[in-house]
């Protein structure tokens, strides 16, 4: 945006000057009215991010924070997460024959070490457990680990993707009081992140979102005003 700018205004300036010194009325009203518009439309991007004294309204993103942080919780509460669009939801997975969910991946993430030492322990305090120590104790079942999870994972996966595990989870979710819940939980993520939100990180977020863009108003500022420009001369 930055490069825009300068070349905007030193261009503008450039025809100002160029005007002046040869005597072209013509020429320097283009210039004259290309930089106020460029400089004015810089100011004003420059006026939404940051506070300038005497100027009132300016440092308008920083400003209206908290508005900020209410319009996107009532963004992502009532367009995304509203009561209606999560039984909506529900019904759509219900009515369809396709897997409601994929928990695959986060079973292929999740830590299944603890179910192994479990199962170690409950194989100790078991009759066997004197007969184990006969062959080195529990170490002689740790090669056993990566397989025993390997394939836990397998039978897990397998489990959450068939038709009755859909079926029940569908069911529990169809449950209002369980709807409300996952709501509840829905909208303390959404404030705990908010929370954690500040005015400069607020003001980067959008900066990085629409100032590249912004910088296109100079640009067109300063066309537009050379236009009126040539148009004011022409009819002097």
């Amino acid at each position: 945006m930055r490069s825009k700018n300068v070349l905007t205004n030193a261009l503008a300036a450039v025809l100002s000057v160029i005007g002046w010194y040869w005597q072209q009325p013509v020429l320097l009203s283009v210039g004259l009215f290309a930089l106020s518009g460029a400089l004015t439309n810089a100011l004003a991007v420059h006026m939404l991010f940051e506070k300038v004294p005497l100027l009132y309204g300016s440092g308008v993103i920083p400003a209206r924070f908290e508005q900020f942080k209410s319009g996107i919780y009532q963004l992502v509460m009532t367009q995304f997460f509203s009561s209606d669009n999560i039984d909506r939801f529900i019904a759509g997975k219900q009515q369809s024959h396709s897997q409601a969910f994929d928990f695959a991946p986060v079973i292929e993430k999740a830590n299944l070490s603890p179910a192994f030492d479990s199962l170690l322990k409950v194989v100790e305090q078991s009759s066997f457990g004197g007969m184990l120590s006969m062959f080195g104790g529990s170490a002689a079942l740790m090669p056993l680990k990566e397989p025993f999870i390997a394939r836990l994972k397998t039978a897990l996966v397998e489990v959450s993707q068939s038709d009755d595990f859909n079926q029940l989870l569908l069911a529990q979710l169809d449950k209002p009081e369980q709807l409300e819940s996952l709501r509840q939980q829905v909208d303390s993520i959404v404030q705990q992140r908010l929370d954690e939100l500040t005015p400069a990180l607020v003001k980067d977020i959008i900066q990085q979102m629409i100032r590249q863009h912004l910088g296109w108003l100079v640009v067109w500022g300063g066309v537009f005003g050379g236009l009126i420009g040539l148009l004011a001369g022409l009819l002097q």
